[in-house]
């Protein structure tokens, strides 16, 4: 959530800060502004405003009308105070020499404005980031850094920060704590960003900040500091994937066109993995002795990765004979959990950043468990700090509702059940050997359900103007619902529950009237008989159904069902990845026809970075 991008060298800034900001508006936010050091005048220009980005650079002209090389932008996802041109960032000092970007939460902010307050110091908005920038400027003797670092010393929360100062007109200042910064070397040119997307067209060369550290960037590089302040060296990573790839390519929409891409996505994280008839994880330094010890599975995430837990849930217990929990991963330290050094901790998380997923992970393993992250974003936070880390490689996901990263997070589940099960033993050879053939057969399998959503967009057409949806299902099939529940609220703002089916007659039931539409899903062969039940129950009320099964099951349903559509026969481990394709789809339509920001949902963000 919210976006930071900072810039130091020959150019004019605001125009390259407007740029960086616009690739992160998946993020989500509610306002946006630029703070630019002006060589001319020796004072900070800060311009910012509510609402969207293109308000800010029709004001600035493009940036054309704002003068400076050196600055800071940011867009603003509302904590603490209301959207208003007031409260966007950057905040400013009280003399307005220091202009601070912040993203996260400064938890004791109220005890430090209170104390600020008191040595006659005045606040002009709501936010907690104001606080640092009066802060630092309270404690500012000439030496920006040393400012900063005494500032760190007393705020408590998650925070990155861009930090500018006119009595400091060649640097920038970031530090981090539980938010993403990344660090971007140019050719007589520094950048700081909250995703790589930001600077991408700039530089390929980038390093991660650490948590804890800070960085001082000037136009002729950078230098990073540990939390002593003293200097260290940073490992320069190189990006290695197309700018394209992070653009729309044609596409209306991000989402629509990572949906298409999920079959190529599939073929960059399947196929490098198996090798003649085994799964292979390089690097994977969990030895079989440590493995042969572990006694529970504790899969820990949030949203849609949270569904991905409860898919691998079915999935790596059948595999594995061993007992799997799944926890949210905002409830986790909550809730007291039995974790030890018997468990395996697996986290996952699109951007590994999600401050709950990681603050779980932190005490999972303060816990004595082992942990293993699933994550998209190589150099990512939970990914440098797990014991072992597995990535996606989706490549870049725009659009804030995932699509392309949750059904690659759904394989690598299965590609580590293989894994696992090969060491353990708790797999019969043709079975192992078949869920190969089914991963590898996968991508062209879901090329032949993207091809038939014709079916899917007629579907919307009939129930787009639905107030209400509920998804039931069985087994994987219920698991299968959240996730398509969860997509089609997010971005339709349609009501939308999953309900196991077996529940129906418990309570969910008294809610199907007349035209209800209810999205039965029963592509798991097992339990097709009691699906069929469930579907009947539900028309008899009243309800339409519209149905998700296998090509082997379209006939029978398509008796009962309003509606079906059906995805290629596959091995039950793998039903959910085909299967989750055309709940999104379906999404997509009905929220297309509502004319929704489907890329930019209301009130949501990619990268959730604050509790």
């Amino acid at each position: 959530m919210c976006g930071i991008v900072g810039y130091v060298g020959s150019e004019q800034a605001a125009p390259i800060l407007l740029e960086g900001l616009s690739k992160l508006e998946y993020r989500g936010y509610d306002s946006a502004g630029v703070a630019v050091y002006d060589g001319e005048t020796g004072r900070l220009t800060v311009r910012k405003s509510k609402g969207r980005l293109k308000v800010l650079s029709d004001m600035l002209d493009g940036g054309a009308s704002v003068a400076g090389r050196i600055g800071v932008g940011h867009t603003r996802w509302a904590t603490h105070g209301a959207p208003s041109d007031v409260n966007s960032h950057p905040q400013l000092s009280r003399s307005g020499r220091i202009a601070v970007v912040h993203n996260g939460i400064i938890e004791n902010y109220a005890e430090l404005k209170a104390y600020l307050q008191e040595q006659g110091i005045p606040f002009t908005s709501e936010t907690d980031t104001e606080v640092v920038a009066q802060l630092i400027e309270h404690f500012y003797e000439g030496d920006l850094l040393q400012a900063v670092g005494r500032c760190l010393r007393r705020i408590e929360g998650a925070y990155a920060l861009g930090i500018v100062c006119a009595d400091a007109p060649d640097e920038i200042v970031a530090v981090r704590k539980d938010s993403p910064l990344i660090l971007g070397y140019g050719e007589g040119c520094s950048f700081l960003a909250s995703d790589v997307t930001a600077i991408l067209r700039h530089t390929r060369r980038v390093s991660y900040l650490d948590d804890g550290e800070a960085a001082v960037l000037t136009r002729d590089g950078i230098q990073c500091y540990n939390h002593l302040m003293q200097p260290i060296e940073k490992e320069i990573c190189h990006v290695d994937w197309e700018v394209d790839a992070a653009e729309k390519g044609g596409y209306e929409h991000f989402m629509f066109k990572e949906i298409m891409e999920q079959p190529e996505a599939l073929r960059r994280c399947v196929l490098p993995r198996i090798r003649n008839g085994e799964v292979v994880l390089e690097d994977f330094r969990l030895d079989g002795e440590y493995l042969r010890s572990v006694r529970k599975l504790y899969i820990i995430a949030c949203g849609s990765s949270y569904h991905v837990g409860m898919l691998g849930k079915y999935s790596l217990e059948r595999i594995l004979r061993l007992p799997v929990e799944v926890s949210l991963a905002s409830e986790f330290r909550y809730m007291d959990p039995i974790v030890d050094e018997g468990t395996l901790a697996i986290v996952i998380s699109q951007s590994g950043e999600t401050l709950d997923t990681l603050a779980a992970m932190r005490e999972a393993k303060r816990l004595g468990a082992k942990t293993l992250s699933i994550v998209n974003v190589v150099g990512s936070s939970i990914a440098r700090e797990s014991d072992q880390v597995i990535y996606t490689w989706a490549g870049p996901e725009i659009a804030v509702a995932t699509t392309k990263a949750f059904t690659t997070q759904l394989a690598v589940v299965t590609l580590l059940g293989l894994y696992l099960a090969r060491r353990l033993g708790t797999m019969e050879e043709t079975e192992y050997k078949s869920v190969l053939e089914e991963l590898l057969a996968l991508p062209e399998k879901m090329e032949a359900v993207l091809a038939n959503r014709d079916g899917l967009q007629y579907y919307a057409s009939q129930y787009f103007n639905h107030d209400s949806v509920f998804f039931i299902g069985r087994n994987i099939d219920y698991a299968m619902g959240m996730e398509g529940s969860l997509k089609l609220k997010e971005i339709s703002y349609i009501h939308s529950e999953a309900y196991a089916s077996g529940e129906l007659k418990h309570g969910t039931i008294s809610l199907i009237e007349d035209g209800t539409l209810v999205v039965a899903l029963c592509t798991y062969h097992k339990l097709f008989d009691k699906a069929m039940s469930n579907i009947v129950e539900v028309k008899a009320r009243g309800g339409d159904v519209l149905a998700l099964t296998t090509e082997g099951k379209r006939e029978e349903l398509g008796k009962t069902a309003n509606g079906v559509f059906a995805i290629p026969e596959a091995h039950p481990l793998l039903l959910p990845c085909l299967g989750t394709v055309p709940l999104q789809l379906f999404a997509y339509y009905v929220a297309l026809m509502r004319g929704c920001d489907i890329d930019k949902p209301r009130n949501l963000a990619k990268s959730v970075t604050v509790e």
